[in-house]
């Protein structure tokens, strides 16, 4: 799957999240990828976000803080 299509998606799960959840949202965002995204998508989005990878310059700050939730554990490897 292309990256920009994973942006696209983790950007329409935050605003989801942010309207249900508020200031917990990218911990709810990062739970909702962890239970539903394959570890492919999961492994190359937070690959992604570790190099710095400028397609990820349209992700939202609460897709973001989601992503950096996600790459900093386990299951972002």
């Amino acid at each position: 799957m292309t990256i920009e299509r994973l942006v696209a998606m983790v950007n329409d799960i935050a605003a989801f999240f942010e309207a249900e959840a508020g200031p917990s949202a990218p911990e709810a965002v990062a739970a909702h990828l962890r239970r539903f995204w394959a570890p492919p998508m999961r492994r190359q989005i937070s690959q992604a976000f570790r190099l710095g990878d400028p397609a990820l310059a349209g992700l939202s700050a609460t897709a973001r803080q989601a992503i950096s939730v996600l790459a900093a554990g386990s299951d972002g490897q």
